[in-house]
């Protein structure tokens, strides 16, 4: 199915810069690491920069096809799955257990993921949105508490259609009635 949206902004604003957007992920993970001593390493903002460029996950060896320049070996697996583990463990990334896959962290969260994030998967076009408010967070946390319970790293993924694929859709079936 051919879809006439891109990737990169399935859930944004009417005018969501997504260029400025995959800057602000870069940025925010500089501030980060400097303030926890971390190594933003080549190979590691190499590999945040990749997932960033799209807000549709990608698998790991789709990171290694984005992060290969031209004239240069790939990286070894092991390299982009060592940096990959990096930007989890710093909140930079996280991983859509469902698809198997990475995206670039875009909102403020605690290191080691502490803060429940909440994926918006769409179905049709496999575009990723994430999100998360203060109020779900106190709820989820009273909800595990009152089980006796300790979310090590809470997410949630809904699956769905995005607003540009309902609308698509919607299109479709006036145009096929007609």
């Amino acid at each position: 199915m051919t879809h006439s949206h891109s990737h990169a902004e399935p859930f944004a604003a009417p005018g969501h810069d997504h260029d400025a957007c995959a800057q602000d992920v870069i940025a925010r993970a500089e501030r980060l690491c400097s303030a926890r001593g971390a190594r933003l390493t080549d190979m590691r903002r190499r590999v945040l920069e990749a997932l960033a460029a799209d807000h549709a996950p990608a698998g790991a060896y789709e990171v290694i096809e984005r992060v290969t320049r031209a004239g240069e070996r790939a990286p070894a697996p092991i390299t982009v799955y060592r940096a990959l583990d990096f930007l989890l463990a710093h909140g930079l990334a996280h991983r859509i257990e469902s698809r198997n896959a990475f995206v670039a962290c875009n909102h403020e969260h605690g290191a080691g993921g502490s803060e429940p994030v909440v994926f918006l998967i769409c179905e049709r076009c496999g575009a990723v949105g994430e999100a998360s408010s203060p109020g779900f967070s106190a709820a989820l946390e009273a909800l595990a508490r009152a089980a006796g319970f300790h979310a090590r790293a809470p997410v949630i993924e809904i699956a769905g259609d995005c607003a540009h694929c309902q609308t698509e859709a919607k299109n479709e079936a006036k145009t096929a009635v007609s």
